[in-house]
């Protein structure tokens, strides 16, 4: 499964700015046997932890993330970015490999204690994970664990993890 995954995400060049290569997840959403084995390994990495809550970070990973829930039976916390969050919010500013963003959370998403596992489609720099676990932690979140379909290894953004458990499906 993990090869037909890697044959199936396509790369964009240029995108969203020149010098990028955007890695394009779109082809294994539109293939319900590549998406269902996507969320399986997924699932298997959150397998054999205490979860109480799956954290998707905006946008894609609302997609992975609240399929993954649903298979767990716990709940799904978005992460959101600036001003799409309708309540009282905590945010996070953090750089991007192309610029700068914020990110919001629910001030009562979790509760002290609570075991989150966070899930993304992509790991490139790090910034919007790390700014999403400051987040979650100064709610008293217990980060379990942090998954993504794709890492990209050469842009070192699991070192802006550490000392968390980071743990990836595909590598670049």
């Amino acid at each position: 499964m993990v090869e037909r995954l890697r044959q199936a995400i396509r790369d964009v060049p240029d995108f969203p700015k020149e010098g990028i290569i955007f890695k394009d997840i779109t082809p294994i959403l539109g293939d319900g046997e590549l998406f269902r084995g996507s969320i399986d390994l997924l699932c298997e990495m959150a397998a054999g932890q205490k979860v109480d809550k799956i954290v998707g970070i905006d946008a894609r990973g609302f997609i992975f993330g609240a399929a993954v829930a649903d298979r767990l039976g716990v709940g799904f916390v978005p992460v959101r970015k600036r001003g799409k969050l309708p309540w009282k919010c905590r945010e996070e500013s953090y750089a991007l490999e192309y610029g700068e963003a914020v990110v919001e959370v629910h001030e009562d998403a979790v509760s002290p204690g609570e075991r989150v596992f966070l899930v993304d489609d992509l790991l490139a720099t790090g910034g919007t994970a790390a700014a999403s676990i400051k987040l979650l932690e100064a709610l008293g979140a217990d980060i379990v664990s942090i998954a993504f379909l794709v890492e990209l290894e050469f842009l070192s953004g699991r070192e802006k993890l550490l000392p968390h458990d980071v743990k990836s499906i595909l590598t670049y």
